[in-house]
């Protein structure tokens, strides 16, 4: 796996999330890992097709989401996730996606992106324990979203 395809989905995500959410984002550490979907998070799956098939997933702890979203709203306080939480974070992944997918096109590589799934427990088999790029973005007073990127 090249660490150069994370790059546009690493410069969309610190973008869009100063834009929406007014958070300068910090970046983490690169790892090529086993992807493990665990509990308490919401998941967030993009297919990719084109010059690159596979996925992107992007998860953040459920308390993340909370944040990060409060402030999309404006800083409207959100306690539970509902389908407003999973609605907001699910078009945060695609704003993400559907920008990085420019600036790959714009490195020459032509990607088409699926619309964002909201991925339950019986979906997550699907991909857990598959390789994937993976880096996390650290949201100061919010939290990580994790951003894993997972090419066929």
């Amino acid at each position: 796996m090249k660490a150069e395809l994370i790059n546009p989905f690493l410069e969309s995500a610190r973008f869009v999330i100063e834009q929406v959410a007014n958070v300068k984002p910090t970046t983490g550490q690169l790892s090529v890992k086993n992807i493990g979907l665990l509990d308490q998070y919401i998941w967030i799956q993009i297919g990719m097709t084109g010059q690159l098939e596979g996925d992107i997933v992007f998860g953040l702890e459920e308390a993340a989401a909370l944040k990060v979203v409060s402030a999309m709203m404006g800083g409207f306080i959100l306690q539970e996730m509902n389908e407003i939480v999973h609605s907001a974070i699910s078009e945060l992944s695609n704003m993400i996606s559907g920008n990085a997918t420019t600036l790959l096109y714009n490195q020459g590589v032509k990607v088409d992106i699926t619309p964002p799934k909201l991925m339950e427990s019986l979906q997550r088999n699907s991909i857990d324990g598959k390789r994937a790029l993976t880096i996390p973005l650290l949201m100061d007073g919010i939290g990580e979203l994790n951003i894993q990127v997972i090419i066929s």
